[in-house]
This record gives structure tokens, sequence and C-alpha cells, in this order.
């Protein structure tokens, strides 16, 4: 190592480093019994408390920019210990500052990067380091973000860069070797099993979502590959089962790159570990109370539904003495008396109880619900399917044009779709492969088709539902299927609420499994692996993208773990059970990444039009569509931002042409990470600014808006079971059977017997009102973690603020559009204002907000 050599000896220049240390973050502290404790810190086994034994057990080196050693590379300076702690006006909750003074002369120029060595057994989180007084340069920002293990885990030292930005051929000469070395770190050799301090970001395909040495009935096909493409996840290096070679075992202890697993420093952030803990805690008690018939198995009316909001669900004391919940489910956990469950009201029932009963509002949802972008303009009537007429028959759609003039205001079906006035729900062709096996097992269902019609008030109604059920004789006969449309006296009403609950049932479905896992949560976390293997932190798009990866990888791992897993929370109370991943799998076959884009989107579903002239580009056929009127002010702000971003590190097209990190990453994003659809030509090459700015554009959208869009809302609508059922148990009753004449008698109990039964509503409801949180520590979209440090470039800094600005601007007009009484879709029959899309939120169940990343 070189010393720094030269004159001027006696500069010293001054520093202050910022950690958290470990206690203050572990999750494990959180479940004892005192809850978050401040003890001492942990070295060589002993526990001791003092600053000055933590200060000088961390050594750093400065690394020059400019100055370079006989071999090229930037001169390494001193190793200089801690001094003694600070006290810093910036300072945040947990956190602790710390003086250093490092040894200073012209020879050894600028400083560009740091090494730093931690000699203690526990690992702490490195926050920032800033240089002050730097002779000709003033201060110098290292925005660091990372947890530190101790020094001898690492093979390479750890090294952290300034806040600059750089292009790979811009980089000052004496930083490439470093910036390319830890490029190599973190992508590692792709052997062995990962470690918890490791860094390596790596692919692997979903082989660990079954357990098939518990048993048959949990094995679960791999996803990936060409029989099931799907995008590929973080790879573990776990051993393989000793029933399937290509399945990987389940542990306890799941890797994940250190820094995705971030610690977050209140108890009600720990929102993922909620959900670990219903899966541990909450299912169990709930299992034994409905075996041991504490507990009814069944609603008997809707006031009972609407009971778990005012009065809860009460057990003897004996069974919480099992269960000891984290704060985070405390809210709805009451283990301090009789009463075990209680949760809050949801929205879509707050003002109106029964609005969910209406026509308008289940049509309303299809535009302004948990699940806005599934509907499609109907192009030809009657409607027609894809699937081979070889293997499953004739399926195209039974609904006639007697089954929807009536209601079609004089029109006749031609002048309604030439008019672009008929819309269709479809959830037919993807669910019939699958129906035959979902119908054998407790489940009873059926795939559905439906048709709504445009009013001149600009609301949607339903005009007829199609019921599809597998041919007794065989797939290759086609369906049995049945019309129905809308009744509103007498027993049928309840037919018709019926009807509209077996369309519900597959659209929540759908919505968890593929609106939300697949295309928000599944699709970007390859991109978070090949930007992190690719993409140095000092590369701008690095820069550009990180934030909305905040906590991605955290959450998937976890879903994989408690969530999506063999006889997991989704398969117990889905309606698709073990074929969720699996279908959608089917589904992700024809996926395309261009098609997340929101103005794609729109104009490929028909409901919108390309228009030049139009504010956006696109003319919406439904003008009062909340989502996609919303969302294309969303879109339009970051594409702006990003636009600008791009021009100001890129230009020319070939100076993206020739960036070795941002072709290499886009090469292995679509080669490796969505490997299994590489060679689809809708894939952009990656060659000019315009492309980088699209799939930049894209890839924000969808890890801010359009996952806010499909989560924030799952609680406010789907918190009442009435209104979003998951499940159903039973087929429709015929007319004069035995099951019609009990609907005739007592609609609302047979209802219930048909949907969601009551243990699955609870642990669906305990779920769902964790994933619709926000954590207080959440960045929203025009938001940073660092504030201004991030980089060091003023443009980019002046463009982001104006981003915020943007938004905010944003925000008061959603206000005010949700005032508009003119504009019925954006608060419906329910009285819920439209506002998923709202940018800003406070933390909680807030039907609000639009966070940087997937992080719930």
């Amino acid at each position: 190592m070189l010393g720094i050599l030269g004159g001027n000896k006696g500069h010293k220049i001054k520093g202050s480093l910022v950690i958290m240390r470990k206690n203050v973050l572990d999750i494990n502290s959180l479940t004892s019994v005192k809850g978050v404790v401040g003890t001492g810190i942990n070295i060589i086994g002993g526990v001791v408390d003092t600053v000055t034994a933590f200060a000088s057990h961390i050594s750093i080196q400065l690394i020059s920019a400019t100055k370079a050693d006989g071999h090229g590379n930037g001169k390494v300076g001193k190793s200089t210990n801690l001094r003694g702690q600070v006290s810093l006006p910036t300072l945040g909750a947990g956190e602790d500052a710390y003086d250093v003074h490092f040894e200073w002369d012209s020879d050894f120029g600028i400083p560009g990067a740091f090494y730093i060595k931690n000699f203690m057994q526990v690992e702490f989180y490195l926050k920032s380091l800033t240089l002050e007084d730097i002779p000709n340069h003033g201060t110098i920002h290292f925005v660091c973000n990372s947890w530190v293990y101790n020094s001898k885990v690492y093979k390479t030292d750890r090294i952290f860069f300034a806040n600059n930005t750089y292009l790979p051929g811009e980089t000052p000469a004496p930083l490439v070797k470093y910036r390319e070395e830890e490029l190599k770190n973190v992508r590692g050799d792709g052997t062995g099993e990962r470690q918890e301090w490791d860094r390596i970001y790596d692919y692997d395909v979903y082989n660990d979502l079954g357990n098939p040495d518990k048993g048959e009935a949990y094995a679960r096909p791999v996803l990936g590959g060409s029989t099931l493409p799907y995008p590929r996840r973080g790879r573990t290096g776990r051993g393989k089962t000793r029933k399937d070679p290509n399945s990987e075992k389940t542990s306890d202890f799941v890797y994940l790159p250190r820094d995705e697993a971030f610690g977050h420093l209140k108890s009600s952030d720990f929102l993922t570990y909620g959900l670990k803990s219903v899966a541990q805690d909450v299912l169990p008690v709930l299992t034994d109370a409905f075996d041991g018939n504490v507990l009814s198995l069944e609603f008997d009316n809707f006031a009972e539904v609407r009971k778990l909001y005012e009065g809860g669900i009460t057990l003897p004391t004996n069974f919480l003495s099992k269960i000891s919940p984290l704060p985070v489910i405390k809210e709805i956990l009451r283990t301090d008396g009789e009463q075990f469950l209680k949760y809050p009201p949801p929205k879509v029932m707050q003002v109106d109880k029964s609005a969910w009963m209406t026509d308008e509002e289940f049509a309303r949802e299809t535009i302004a619900g948990v699940n806005p972008n599934v509907i499609k303009i109907l192009e030809e009537f009657p409607p027609q399917s894809k699937l081979d007429t070889q293997a499953y028959g004739d399926h195209t759609s039974i609904i006639t044009k007697e089954h929807l003039e009536p209601k079609l205001g004089g029109l006749t079906v031609e002048q309604a779709i030439h008019g672009k006035k008929l819309f269709i729900l479809d959830h037919h062709d993807y669910l019939i492969p699958y129906l035959r096996r979902i119908n054998q097992t407790t489940t009873k269902t059926y795939a559905t088709r439906t048709i709504f019609f445009l009013k001149s008030d600009g609301t949607l109604t339903p005009l007829a539902i199609e019921l599809s059920k597998p041919h007794p004789q065989g797939d290759n006969h086609g369906p049995v299927s049945e019309v129905y449309v809308p009744v509103y006296e007498g027993v049928e009403a309840y037919i018709w609420l019926l009807a509209k609950a077996y369309v519900v049932v597959n659209d929540s479905c759908y919505h968890q499994l593929v609106s939300h896992w697949l295309s928000t949560h599944a699709v970007v976390e390859p991109f978070v692996i090949a930007t992190n293997r690719q993409l140095s932190v000092v590369h701008p798009v690095y820069k550009l993208l990180f934030p909305h990866y905040r906590d991605t990888m955290n959450i998937n791992s976890l879903a994989r773990k408690s969530l999506v897993n063999a006889d997991g929370i989704i398969e117990k109370t889905f309606l698709w059970g073990r074929y969720s991943l699996e279908m959608s799998a089917v589904i992700y076959k024809d996926w395309s990444f261009v098609d997340q884009a929101l103005p794609n989107d729109l104009v490929k579903r028909g409901v919108a039009v390309k228009d030049p002239s139009a504010p956006h580009g696109v003319k919406l056929l439904i003008e009062d569509y909340p989502y996609a009127s919303d969302g294309l002010e969303i879109w339009d702000a970051i594409k702006s931002w990003v636009e600008e971003y791009v021009a100001f590190y890129y230009k020319s097209d070939e100076a993206l042409q020739k960036d070795p990190e941002l072709q290499a990453w886009w090469k292995e994003l679509v080669q490796v990470g969505h490997g299994d659809l590489k060679d689809k030509a809708w894939w952009p090459k990656m060659q000019t600014r315009g492309e980088l700015v699209e799939v930049s554009t894209t890839l924000i959208w969808i890890s801010s808006a359009l996952h806010a869009a499909v989560n924030f809302g799952q609680y406010p609508y789907g918190g009442l079971i009435l209104n979003r059922p998951t499940i159903s148990r039973r087929f429709m009753p015929e007319k004069g059977s035995a099951a019609y004449d009990a609907l005739a008698k007592n609609p609302e109990k047979e209802f219930l017997r048909t949907i969601t039964a009551k243990k699955e509503t609870l642990i669906d409801l305990t779920v769902i009102e964790i994933l619709s949180r926000h954590a207080s520590d959440e960045f929203y979209l025009g938001e940073r973690d660092g504030g201004d440090f991030w980089t060091s470039d003023a443009g980019p800094l002046e463009a982001f603020k104006r981003f915020g600005k943007k938004l905010a601007e944003i925000e008061q007009k959603l206000v005010q559009k949700n005032n508009d009484e003119t504009l019925r879709n954006r608060t419906g029959p329910a009285k819920m204002p439209y506002t998923l899309l709202f940018p800003s939120s406070e933390e909680g169940l807030t039907f609000r907000g639009i966070p940087n990343s997937i992080s719930i």
C-alpha cells in the first residue's frame, strides 16, 4: 500500500462517517420481549458499549481519483481509524456520526473512493462519509447505504465511490480498475451456496416454490425454461431436494444480496415480517380454532361479515397464549383480551354498506378498482376464442344480440361496436385448460365473459355474463355455457349477484397472480439483478433506476417463502390453488415489456386510440377512466424527467451504443433475466437515446405507479369479501333444484356458502391489510434517499426537483377531478374517490401514494 508522500504534510482532511448499529435494525430484537433493545456492540464475543471501542475497530483508506500509483491505479492513502462520536444536525433516528481525520498532501490529489474495514464480529450499516475542506475542491460526499461485515468474510476490501456520476468512458483513469473490479465482485462466479454477508447478484429459475421431499402434494413444477417460461429470480445456491434434483431445498435462511435486506428503523416498518408472522403465527391459531369448532365455519348473513369491522372475532384466551405478534400486526391482532381479530372497515363500505351490490359499482371497479387494466374493447361479435379447437372444441361465445340489445338504448350490436361502446372483461381462454383440474378440488367455478355498455353519462353497465364449464364428455366437446342478464327482483336477482361473484373471483385471481405478482413483482426482479451486475454504482443509468428497486428482492423472496409457495397463503385463499404460479407462467408467454408502457397498454386493449393532438398522445374511448387518465399524467411526468436525465449524459445515440456497461446490461437483461422470451421481436435494441428513455420510463412506471395502482387498493376494495371474493365453492343453482329453493329461502346464506369461506376470508383479510399499508420510512415518487447527495451533477438535481414539483401539481389536479360531479366513475355508488395514483401519502392504510419501488 502506498502511503501519502510529498510536501504540505501538515494538512488534515476532516471527515464524518454516519452509521447505524446492527441492533437498531435487527428484526430479532423486535421479536424479543423488550422490543428494540439498544445493547452494546459485540466485539470478539464480549459486550462493549463504548464509542472508543467501536471507533478503533473500523479503519478507512482514501483512494485518489486524480493521482495514480506506479500501475496506473488511484493512490491508496494510509489506514485511519475513526476518532470520537460527533453530533450532526442531519442525523436521523438511530444514526451515529464519528469523526475521522486523514493526512493529505497535494501529491495525493482528490479522493474519489475509499476502502473500509470492520474488525468487529458484528456488522454495521454504513450510511455515508463526508469529507470537508479538500483544498481547491471543497466537500466530497459518499452515499454508501450498505452493510459492512467483518473484513475476513470478504475476498476483497469493501470500496465506496464518491457521488460523482460517470459513463464508463469518462471515468477518471485512476478509478477505472476499481470500478471494473467492484462490478466483478458483485457478479460472483455462479457457484456455491451464498452466505448472509455476500453481495452477489445472480440468476436462477423458480425451483424453490415446492417441497417435494414433504410429499407429492407439495411438489411444484419449475418455472423458467421452455415449458413454463418465467422471469428469473435471485440465485441462492441452496442444495437440491432428495426427490427432485431440479428443485431447491427450502430453508429458514434464504439468501438475499445483503443490501437488499435493508433494515428498517421502526417496528411499524417491518411489514414484510408481519406477513411472515401471519404465516407462522396466525394461520396455526386460526386452523386450531376452526378444527376445534371454536369458530363456526361459515358466515350466515351479510351482517355477520360486517361484524368483522365492528366487533371482530373473539377467541378463548387459551388460544391467544400461542401467539406473540409483531408490532406491525398488533392493530389487527388483539392478544390482550378475548378479541383476536378486528379489521378496519374497508373504504368500499365506509359510506354505503351495500354499494358493492350495484351494477354500477361492479362495472366501475373494472376501470377504477384494484384491477383496472384488463377490460378491453369488444371488436367482434359474438366474442371468439383463440383456443385450439381440436383440443378444446368450439369456444365461441353463446351471447346473442337478444341478450344485449334491450339495454343498448336503441342501438344495434353492430352500431354499438362501431361506435366503440361495448367492452369485455374476458376471463375465459387462459382458464379453460386448467378449469377441469380446478373443479376437481373443493372449488367449483366457471370461465367468464362479461360485456359492458358505455352509457351516455360516461358510466359502464354490465349487459350479460357468460359462465362456461368443461363438457362432461371431454374438453374436445367444447364448454357447457349459460348466459345471465341483469335481474333486480326475486330469487333471480341473487342469481345475477352470483353471476357477478363468479366474474369477480376470476378477476381477483387474475389480479393477484398476473396483474400484481407477475406483471410487477416478478418481471422487475431480473432488472434489479442485471442493473447491479452490469452497471457500476457511478453509472448514470444505475443512479436513475436504483431507487425503484428498494426492497423488491426482499419482498419477492419472502413471497416465495410464505405467499406464493406450495400450500402457502395464496394457494390456500385463491381459487387457482396449486396451479396459481403455473398459470401465471402460461400467461407470461404472451407478456411483452413494450406493452407495459401505459399508452401502449391502453391502445393494445382498445380503450384508447393514438392521437398526436391529444394531451398524452392517446385519446381515451372511456373518457372518465380514472386509472388511465390519472396514469397518463404520471406517465408523462416520469417520461419528461427521464428524457432530461438521459439527454444530460448521452449527447448522441452513438455515445449510448459505445457504452459497454449499458450494452452489457441490456444484453444480459434480455438474454438471461427474461431469457425465455429473448427471441421476441418486440424487445428494443438499445441503440438510441429514445429507446433508453422508453425502457427506463416503462421500468419506473411498473415499479412505482403500476404497482401502486394494483397494490394499495387491495384492502380498500377487497377487505369486504362480499365485494372481491377469491374462491367459489359451488356451481350456480339450477331452476327446480334444491339449491335454487334454498337460495329463494335464504339468499344471503346461500351466497356466502358459494364464495370464500370464513377461515380463508380471515387469512385473506389479514394479509391484504398488511399489503395495502405504507411504511413510515417509505420514499415516494419524486423523492430520494440521501436528499440532494445522490449525484454531484447540478443539471440532474434541478431536473429531479422539477419532476417533484410536477407531481405535486398533478396531485392537485387529481383532487379537483375527484370534486367534479360530472365524472361519475371517480367516486361511484361506494362514494370512494379514486386516489390510488395520488403521488404522496402518510404511513398506514391510506388508499393513495406511489412509492418509488415495489417494497410490499
